[in-house]
């Protein structure tokens, strides 16, 4: 009996050991831990170099000295990149700032003597409504492009964050910018022009909205807390935009942020027939549509252009396999962005020629077509 019971205490003691050694499971697990591994197999083609030659249309690069000019075209060498867009021409600061900003980037290309990278101007808003800041933005710009710039690039401040000299809000349809647009069209230059952000950003931060990881990890995208425009009025006041300068292109940055109602975007390409699409940003929306998408792209082939934003070349990968392949429930390169799996779109040779690169040659004055094939 003794026996029986020294036994049964030392298991006890070994068991309980064993135990204590085990970290117990963290229980509820959070949906941002929440990352498993797929058991599912099918083909798989993980691209790392584009089919054809492409531009991105919608690329920043800053204070690009030569060897940096050297290693950058090294790497869109090696992803099969013809052609990148410098949207950043002017940088940021004052008007000599910007003066300086842009003549050393064109100082910079020239040395390199190189046709794969190209610079937009953009506009500097201080001042506006000051007597004269019309006629000298105007002015500005018909020199930038003479100087070489191949398009305008407006960014997202305009409408959201650009206050005129009285402290007023800018909207992006103000009409003291109408000469500006209707010069774009005269010199037959691209406007690229980024308004608002998904609207998901001004949406209520619950359970319902699928972009809460992306709003929990950076909070200061959330729109609706600090911005009193909603995001319906700023589309609309690009949207008056293209109505009032139909001689004018412009290039809708992220698909005019409706990537995913592919159904509007459709009507609104009737509606407006001088915008064209740039896809940046929005390919884990494309992604999870394939059929749909693919139905979209070869309607609108003509219209439609290949851009990135940010420069990670390591994401560029994801674009390529939504847009060539016919994969299947595989990851975006960024959790929080897109939780969901993508699907390829599998577009056809004609069709991915035009999105990556012909497009572009057409829209974009002065770029080199001997660098692409027929």
């Amino acid at each position: 009996m003794r026996f029986t019971y020294l036994l049964a205490l030392c298991l006890t003691s070994v068991v309980t050991s064993l135990f204590a050694q085990q970290k117990p499971p963290e229980l509820p697990l959070g949906f941002e831990e929440y990352d498993p591994v797929s058991t599912l197999k099918v083909p798989e083609h993980k691209l790392t170099r584009a089919k054809f030659p492409f531009i991105d249309v919608h690329n920043h690069q800053w204070n690009l000295d030569d060897a940096g000019m050297r290693t950058l075209l090294t790497q869109m060498d090696s992803l099969n990149m013809g052609i990148m867009v410098n949207l950043s021409g002017r940088g940021w600061g004052s008007v000599a700032e910007s003066d300086k900003f842009l003549a050393e980037s064109m100082a910079t290309i020239k040395r390199a003597n190189t046709a794969h990278f190209v610079l937009f101007t953009n506009i500097l808003f201080d001042g506006i409504g000051k007597p004269g800041w019309t006629e000298e933005a105007v002015k500005r710009l018909e020199a930038d492009v003479k100087a070489g710039a191949h398009g305008l690039k407006i960014y997202k401040s305009l409408g959201m964050d650009t206050k005129d000299d009285k402290g007023q809000r800018v909207a992006v349809d103000d009409p003291r910018l109408d000469p500006i647009w209707a010069k774009c069209g005269q010199l037959g230059v691209p406007v690229i022009i980024h308004t608002a952000d998904p609207k998901s950003f001004w949406d209520p931060m619950d359970r319902y909205n699928e972009r809460w990881l992306e709003l929990k990890l950076h909070p200061g995208r959330k729109r609706s807390d600090k911005n009193p425009i909603s995001w319906e009025q700023l589309i609309a006041e690009q949207h008056n935009v293209f109505r009032k300068n139909p001689k004018t292109t412009f290039i809708a940055a992220h698909m005019g942020w409706y990537p995913n109602n592919l159904n509007k975007l459709d009507s609104l390409m009737s509606t407006y027939p001088n915008m064209i699409l740039e896809i940046g940003a929005v390919i884990a929306e494309l992604g999870r549509q394939p059929r749909a998408a693919n139905r979209f792209f070869t309607k609108h082939q003509d219209r439609i252009v290949f851009g990135k934003d940010s420069w990670v070349p390591s994401e560029y990968a994801t674009y390529f396999r939504v847009l060539e392949t016919d994969d299947e429930y595989f990851p975006y390169h960024k959790k929080y962005h897109a939780f969901w799996r993508m699907y390829g779109m599998a577009l056809p040779d004609d069709v991915l020629k035009k999105v990556y690169y012909k497009n572009a040659l057409r829209i974009i004055p002065g770029l080199d077509k001997s660098l692409f094939p027929n």
